[in-house]
């Protein structure tokens, strides 16, 4: 059983302070999701460090630093295109960017539930797509969520075909499939890791009605926003994730997942605490999803190619 890594950094460490020290300029990083929020802490932390920062964003316009590229994970298409214009190496890939809680199914082209599409298979397809790329110290963070301890996937039916469709449902199998897709990449040789970044007001929440947001004491009977003592601040949500993406503290470590700037090992199905559940970082669940994430990007590389 291998030792879980500690670091000296807690919840309410920022990612500026994970960072603290660390110099690195001549480094390159995209970081999808970087225009608000979360993302945002990320790309600006990476960035006041040295990085060079691509933020890989469905709308391009102001960034918080570096520079804006198109990226719509929901469309393959969009994937290749990002894919095939990229130049150079790639030192740090941060998937960050994701939909929570669509109210109702949706599907892309491909036929692919709209959150599975967008917060795994597009990162799954981006990031295969650009293995060339990566250097030899290439790292790949992969945000996710507690909501993973809720379901294992579920491989007979993900696009819910036949069972009814549940935001909460297809967000926390996406989430799954997140964890599982760094379990698959370090299974390929790549540096990966998932991470669990906590509460945190960002967009992320804009499909949340207002029942949900009271539920979590994060909105009042008046309707205004409400930050519990557990919430964090982008700028510490993205602690994790620098981390992860650059700070010494972790070389060379992959297939792991974090919470806090902490490592954390499988925890019961259903536990309140940190940690993955065993199907998230089941070996043979991550094979399984990469084949069939492989299926798809290469039905859809097809299906371009017959247009």
């Amino acid at each position: 059983m291998s030792t879980h890594i500690v670091t000296p950094f807690d919840a309410r460490t920022t990612a500026a302070q994970v960072l603290a020290g660390v110099d690195l300029t001549g480094r390159t990083a995209i970081v999808t999701g970087g225009a608000s929020g979360l993302g945002a802490a990320t790309v600006r932390a990476l960035a006041d460090a040295g990085a060079r920062v691509t933020v890989a964003t469905r709308n391009p316009g102001p960034v918080p630093a570096g520079e804006p590229r198109v990226l719509d994970l929901s469309d393959l298409r969009s994937v290749r295109d990002f894919v095939r214009e990229w130049q150079g190496p790639i030192d740090i890939l941060v998937a960050n960017a994701g939909i929570m809680a669509v109210p109702d199914r949706q599907v892309t082209a491909e036929g692919w539930e709209l959150q599975l599409a967008t917060n795994f298979l597009g990162h799954f397809a981006l990031i295969t797509g650009l293995r060339e790329h990566l250097t030899a110290r290439a790292r790949i963070v992969v945000v996710s969520s507690g909501i993973q301890q809720r379901a294992p996937f579920d491989f007979e039916d993900p696009h819910f075909e036949r069972r009814p469709y549940d935001a909460w449902a297809a967000y926390g199998q996406s989430k799954v499939a997140d964890v599982l897709l760094a379990v698959g990449l370090a299974q390929h040789g790549i540096v990966a890791n998932a991470l669990n970044p906590g509460y945190i007001h960002t967009n992320l929440q804009r499909h949340l009605g207002d029942d949900a947001m009271r539920a979590v004491g994060a909105m009042d009977q008046e309707g205004n926003l409400l930050t519990p003592d557990y919430y964090k601040t982008p700028e510490q949500g993205a602690a994790t994730s620098v981390l992860l993406a650059a700070s010494p503290l972790v070389e060379g470590v992959s297939g792991r997942y974090f919470e806090d700037n902490q490592e954390f090992g499988v925890v019961a199905a259903g536990s309140d605490g940190p940690g993955p559940a065993p199907w998230s970082v089941d070996p043979e669940a991550a094979a399984r999803l990469w084949t069939l994430a492989q299926a798809a990007v290469a039905h859809a590389r097809a299906a371009s190619h017959q247009e």
